[in-house]
Formats: C-alpha cells, sequence, structure tokens
C-alpha cells in the first residue's frame, strides 16, 4: 500500500480544526502549516501530528503547495479545515492507495449550508482533485480560487467530503468580502478590465445558472440565497476591479 500524507492549511481554526484532523488521523502522515494562528488551532493540531509548521501567508495557491512541499510521502490527500473525508471516501482512498490506477483522483464535495446538505445550485455534485501524486500535481489557479492541475490521469473516486463552509449568512458575506477583495486584485494583476455592462449582465447570468440551470430551487430557500450570493460575489468583484483601476490609473474610467 502507498504511504499517504494529508497537507492541511490553517488560521485561527480551532473551532473546526478537530473534526477535519479526527477525518484523516488514519493517514500515515499530517502536514500542518499554519501562517500565525493567534487562537489554540496549533496546539490541537499537534494533538495529531508534530509536523506543524509555520510560514507566512503568502497566499492560497502558494500556501498548499509549501505544505505539498513538506510532506514525506508520494501521495497526497489535500484538505482544508472546513473539511471531513467521510468514512466511505477514507475507505476508497486506502483501496485505491494498495494499487492506483491513475496519478490524480477526483471526488465530489458537499456542502452544509443553513441546516441542510446542499444537493443543486451548482455546489453538488462539487468535484474536485484532492488526492494525487506529488510528482504529477500542483496546486494551481487564481488566488483565492485554487485547484489541483493533474499532469497525469485523472480518476475519480464517490465518497464525499463534506464541506462546512459558513457558519451562517453573516460569515458568507464576510467571506464574499474578503475573497472578493483578493480576486479583483489577481484580475488587475492580469490585465483585466470591468465596467458596468460587467457589473449588470455577469450577476445575472450567474444568478440564472446557479438557481435555473443547476437547479438552485429545488435547495428551497438556501437555493435561492445561494443564487442571490453568487451574483452578488460576481458583482462585487467586478465592482472592485473597476474601483481598482479606476484608483489605481489602469482603468479608462479614472478622472484627471
Amino acid at each position: 500500500m502507498e504511504k499517504l500524507s494529508v497537507t492541511i492549511i490553517t488560521l485561527n481554526e480551532e473551532k473546526r480544526i478537530r473534526d477535519a484532523l479526527e477525518s484523516v488521523k488514519w493517514a500515515d502522515e499530517i502536514i500542518v502549516v499554519d501562517s500565525g494562528s493567534t487562537d489554540k488551532t496549533v496546539d490541537i493540531c499537534k494533538e495529531y501530528t508534530d509536523k506543524v509548521f509555520f510560514n507566512p501567508w503568502p497566499g492560497h495557491v502558494a500556501q498548499k503547495n509549501v505544505a505539498v512541499d513538506k510532506a514525506s510521502h508520494l501521495w497526497i490527500l489535500s484538505i482544508d479545515a472546513d473539511e471531513r473525508i467521510t468514512p466511505k471516501l477514507a475507505g476508497e482512498i486506502q483501496k485505491v492507495l494498495h494499487n492506483p490506477k491513475a496519478d490524480a483522483y477526483k471526488m465530489p464535495r458537499h456542502v452544509y449550508y443553513l441546516g441542510q446538505w446542499i444537493n443543486h445550485s451548482g455546489w453538488y455534485p462539487d468535484n474536485k482533485v484532492r488526492l494525487f501524486r506529488k510528482d504529477k500535481a500542483r496546486w494551481g489557479g487564481t488566488n483565492p480560487h485554487d485547484t489541483v492541475v493533474a499532469n497525469g490521469n485523472v480518476g475519480y473516486l464517490n465518497g464525499d467530503i463534506d464541506h462546512y463552509s459558513y457558519n451562517d449568512i453573516a460569515h458568507h458575506v464576510n467571506t464574499i468580502n474578503h475573497f472578493t477583495t483578493i480576486s479583483s486584485g489577481e484580475y488587475l494583476k492580469l490585465g483585466k478590465k470591468a465596467g458596468v455592462w460587467n457589473m449588470i449582465s455577469r450577476p445575472f447570468g450567474t444568478f440564472f445558472k446557479k438557481y435555473l440551470l443547476k437547479q438552485g430551487f429545488r435547495d428551497g430557500v438556501p437555493g435561492f440565497i445561494i443564487a442571490i450570493s453568487s451574483a452578488y460575489y460576481v458583482f462585487l468583484k467586478y465592482a472592485k476591479l473597476w474601483e481598482l483601476s479606476h484608483i489605481t490609473g489602469n482603468g479608462d474610467d479614472k478622472k484627471r
């Protein structure tokens, strides 16, 4: 059986990290890279592993790659502090590692939101590559939306990653505000621009996709809230991009 390293990045996750660690304590190694927690996160992590490292925050993608580079074993299972590996998925992973047929594996992620499991809205099945050979894959994407980029065959596992992403609507809104600030800054670096049309058409398209095409209406009121908040995310991202361009002089709307 191939040995497995689990990688997790943390920052002030004392309320959620124990459940994440419990779900992967069967692994051969757990690597935690913390970016400066001021709560009990690090102390809790040290109950499960002696491989807890500090690394100043370089961004989501870079920090997850730091954790991968610190792993001793070839096979990596990467999870977030608000995720849990279900028993079914744990069993599948252990079975696969006896004789891997692919270089990486994707699996569905199931989100618990506003008191229920979300089964539509584009949130499920939210397939993610999380199990991979570190010589065949790296974290990539555009911050804060990281993704594993695999250079090889990708297989599929059926067990879920349970995702407890938001405590409540206020937490969701705060995350949207934080992530859109990061995302708009990344878009500015890429030379992208935004205007009124982006702020009108893209949020509308997002709502239509989430609520109708992805059948968010089947998730009840939480599905409607997801569609609206997703549209708001897109609006805020492009509004902040316009603001950044306007203030820094990189856009066409800057007053002289």
